[in-house]
């Protein structure tokens, strides 16, 4: 649709119930007063479904009463935004662990995340954060977030695994930043002291059981966005670039530089298939040590692996599955999905030559099965069973609320 030259008289945005309109016409391009123009409204659309507390976005336009201009209405499907969330993982030989928490995304009806969680993973652990992308203007924002997290990490020696109660504790302050709609950026820093203590298993005279360091972080992150969304399925390309350089008071714990990108692809297949790909391609400084930071973990990369079971200096994983509508009743859509999970990592100290080593490739194909309800941000109950192929290979199950990615 191209409209001719004509003015815009009247803006009036609708079905927004919580949201404030204020905040949703400060995000918004097309103005009062300005030209008509289709493809501003396009972007304003899109700009819309990328908020949390919108489920759906669209317009009209119909001449102006007693004016000679055009009004516009924005048309808003409001979501529930104030849900729990909850991640349980386990697999055949390893320990039950979960995640439990409450989020508000659309607090104070300004699109502001406030967030709590609990985790039991051997241990206890706590969370907060609050993230606000649009507090100082249209562009500019602010994250906070406080971790409290302890559990139980294996510690990969050359004699055998011996099993540490590890514990993080940081505050984090980023800044928000939003070039355009498809381009965001985060920077900031990050205060954190790690706690080793050794519980069991092997040792090594050059490897401390007992460990305690104050570290920071700088942090970058960049987003660019460009996907569609048709309430769950998704369409298009994203990227996502995160960079840490982290400096150590230890040698113990040296100071390291880390990097990965994730690539999403998502292509729609018909009326209720949906394809969702996810490439994940990360490098850090290559230091021969029992605590790198990359992990092979049922709830971060690998379904049915189990709970942190290698570490790596360098890691490649793609997870690939296909989404397909089983069911769908007004706010209740049932999804069924077969994915395939595969990855490997590059030993500590290794070279990149162990990607292609048997004892360090992962490939777990599964099923799984989706409960959505389509007017509730994020509402999506998963699970989901992995099986192993390739050699020393687990099975498992692993529940969350959410796509796994």
């Amino acid at each position: 649709m191209v409209f001719s030259q004509a003015t815009v008289v009247d803006l009036k945005i609708q079905g927004n119930q919580k949201t404030k309109t204020s905040f949703l016409k400060k995000l918004i391009r097309l103005k009062e007063g300005s030209a008509l123009d289709s493809l501003l409204i396009q972007q304003d659309m899109d700009r819309l479904k990328l908020l949390p507390a919108v489920a759906h976005a669209y317009f009209q336009v119909a001449k102006a009463e007693g004016a000679d201009g055009y009004t516009v209405v924005y048309g808003i499907e409001e979501n529930f935004t104030i849900i729990p969330f909850a991640n349980v993982y386990t697999s055949v030989n390893d320990e039950f662990a979960f995640r439990v928490g409450l989020q508000e995304f659309n607090f104070l009806g300004r699109g502001i995340t406030l967030g709590a969680f609990y985790q039991y993973d051997v241990f206890n652990s706590i969370g907060l954060h609050v993230r606000a992308p649009n507090l100082f203007s249209k562009r500019w924002g602010l994250a906070v977030n406080y971790q409290d997290l302890t559990t139980q990490e294996p510690v990969f020696l050359a004699n055998g695994t011996a099993d540490y109660r590890y514990n993080n504790e940081s505050i984090e302050i980023m800044g928000l930043y939003e070039f355009n709609q498809r381009n965001r950026m985060e920077f900031g820093l990050n205060f954190f002291t790690e706690d080793y203590q050794y519980i069991n298993g092997a040792t090594n005279a050059n490897v401390p059981q007992e460990l305690n360091v104050d570290k920071y972080l700088y942090k970058l992150i960049y987003d660019f966005n460009d996907l569609e969304y048709y309430y769950y399925f998704l369409s298009g390309f994203r990227s996502i670039l995160n960079v840490q350089l982290v400096r150590s008071q230890n040698q113990v714990l040296p100071d390291f530089t880390i990097g990965y990108n994730d690539f999403f692809f998502f292509k729609r297949i018909g009326e209720r298939g949906n394809w969702a790909n996810r490439l994940r391609f990360g490098v850090a400084s290559n230091i021969n040590t029992p605590f790198a930071p990359f992990a092979v973990d049922n709830n971060l990369n690998i379904r049915g692996v189990g709970n942190l079971i290698d570490r790596g200096t360098a890691a490649i994983v793609l997870n690939s599955e296909y989404r397909h509508t089983l069911l769908e009743k007004d706010w209740f859509v049932l999804q069924g999905n077969a994915f395939i999970d595969g990855g490997s990592w590059r030993n500590p100290g290794g070279d990149f030559g162990d990607f292609t080593e048997v004892q360090n490739l992962r490939v777990y194909p599964g099923l799984g099965i989706r409960f959505i309800h389509k007017r509730i941000f994020n509402a999506i109950f998963r699970i989901d069973y992995g099986y192993g192929i390739t050699s020393d290979a687990a099975q498992g199950v692993v529940f969350g609320i959410g796509q796994y990615f």
